[in-house]
């Protein structure tokens, strides 16, 4: 790198060559040393201990969706006795953030039950029970490639407890059917396991809170680590 001097109508004047290339050698100098291979190698990793940047999904509910989400928002506002003015998905993501900053764990999850009771009375979950087509069992995963809930609120511990304990165990006390929830962390992605227990040591219980994404923890402080 050079260093040019801009000396006004005079020119370059008395200005020794000598003195500018000893100019020149105290720039370079003073110039700061690039950056370490092992910090860089020491940032990535760090970065790749959170879930993986994406473009947000942009939803495009429709007459029936937004009924359903506002169905749902309405009976987890009153199980919780927390009321909200958001309207469509927003206030059911205000609604489940409220609970996971006020209540407990064992709390949250037996409120969001309660909600999923209202929402889904017994007599109507009779109606969807095991079938069998042509004397075979259907398949028994659901698969969904992008979870609303968790890309919404990037957080572990409402993922676990506001939507896989509470859901697993009300599909098994209302259906009498195991279900094992399997979110995946890195792409959002979860499945639905039907006819299989939650493992003791499910590996979901064990992931760290995602704490620089994490809406719970960024907007409310709450901790939510697991």
């Amino acid at each position: 790198m050079e260093l040019v001097m801009l000396l006004p109508h005079g020119g370059a004047g008395g200005v020794r060559p000598a003195a500018v290339a000893t100019a020149k050698r105290s720039y370079e100098a003073a110039a700061p040393a690039p950056a370490k291979k092992t910090e860089t190698a020491a940032m990535m990793t760090m970065v790749q201990t959170e879930t993986a940047a994406a473009p947000a999904t942009v939803y495009r509910d429709n007459w029936f969706d937004k009924l359903a989400i506002g169905y749902l928002s309405r009976n987890l506002q009153e199980a919780s006795g927390l009321k909200n003015e958001k309207d469509g998905y927003e206030s059911l993501i205000d609604a489940a953030l409220a609970i996971s900053r006020i209540f407990s764990l064992d709390k949250q999850s037996e409120i969001v039950t309660q909600a999923l009771e209202r929402a889904l009375p017994s007599y109507i979950l009779t109606m969807v029970m095991e079938s069998e087509v042509e004397g075979r069992k259907e398949k028994n995963v659901v698969y969904i490639p992008k979870c609303r809930f968790l890309e919404s609120t990037n957080c572990v511990g409402m993922c676990t407890n506001l939507c896989k304990i509470p859901c697993q165990k009300f599909i098994q006390d209302s259906l009498g059917m195991k279900v094992y929830m399997s979110p995946n962390f890195e792409d959002m992605s979860c499945e639905m396991i039907f006819g299989q227990q939650p493992p003791e040591d499910d590996p979901a219980l064990k992931q760290p809170c995602f704490r620089t994404k994490c809406v719970a923890k960024q907007n409310h402080g709450v901790n939510c680590s697991i």
